[in-house]
C-alpha cells in the first residue's frame, strides 16, 4: 500500500512502478511489495474510492509479466487512472536488430538466476505491446519502437510527462547518430 495522504487534492497523482532507485521530484516512487500490477487490492488500499492517478510510469516492467498477466495488469491500471490519464510504459523491444540486446533481454535473461532479465517473461515488439493496452481499453500512442524491418521509429515526447532514461534520446549507449539501446515506448492513454 502507498500512502497518497500527503498528496493535495488538486495535486495530480504520479506514480513510478518497480521505481528501484528512480526518484523524480513529484513522483511518487513504487516496488514491487507496495503496489503489485497484479494485486487489485494493493491498489484498492492505496487509492481507496475517491482518488485515482493521472500517470503510470513504468521502464522497463511489464516484460516481467506474461502477455495475460500484462492485460490483467493494465485492466487494474485502466480502472485506478483518471480519464485522459496514461501509463507510460517502456520495454524491451523485439524488432531492436541487434544480436547483443537481444541476447540481453531475451526470455530467461542471459545468465545467471539473479540477472535482471532472469525474470524476463516476454519481449514485446509493437504489435503485442499495442494489442495488450488495447485489450485493457487503452488508446495506444507509440513514442519510440522499431518496425519488423527493425526501422526506429520516434515521435517528440515530453520527459516531464515521465522521464525515461533506457531511450532514444537520454541512454549513455546512443551516440551520435548511433543506436547502442533501445527501448519500446508507449503512452496508453484512457480516453
Amino acid at each position: 500500500m502507498i500512502d497518497l495522504t500527503h498528496v493535495a487534492p488538486t495535486e495530480a497523482i504520479k506514480i513510478i512502478i518497480g521505481a528501484s532507485s528512480q526518484n523524480y521530484p513529484g513522483w511518487i516512487q513504487t516496488q514491487e511489495d507496495e503496489l503489485n500490477l497484479l494485486q487489485r487490492r494493493d491498489w484498492e488500499q492505496s487509492f481507496g474510492d475517491a482518488r485515482k492517478a493521472d500517470v503510470i510510469l513504468a521502464e522497463h516492467v511489464w516484460e516481467h509479466l506474461t502477455y495475460e498477466e500484462g492485460v490483467e495488469a493494465a485492466r487494474i491500471c485502466y480502472d485506478f487512472l483518471n480519464d485522459g490519464g496514461y501509463i507510460r510504459c517502456a520495454v524491451p523491444d523485439g524488432f531492436f536488430q541487434n544480436e547483443w540486446y537481444q541476447n540481453m533481454v531475451q526470455i530467461g535473461g542471459p545468465g545467471p538466476k539473479d540477472h535482471p532479465a532472469a525474470s524476463h517473461k516476454i519481449v514485446h515488439t509493437y504489435i503485442s505491446l499495442t494489442r495488450m493496452f488495447e485489450e485493457a481499453g487503452f488508446k495506444v500512442r507509440l513514442l519510440e519502437y522499431c518496425d519488423e524491418g527493425g526501422r526506429f521509429h520516434y515521435r517528440e515526447w515530453d520527459p516531464q510527462g515521465g522521464f525515461i532514461y533506457r531511450s532514444y534520446r537520454y541512454d549513455h549507449r546512443n551516440k551520435e547518430g548511433n543506436l547502442g539501446f533501445v527501448s519500446l515506448i508507449a503512452d496508453a492513454v484512457k480516453e
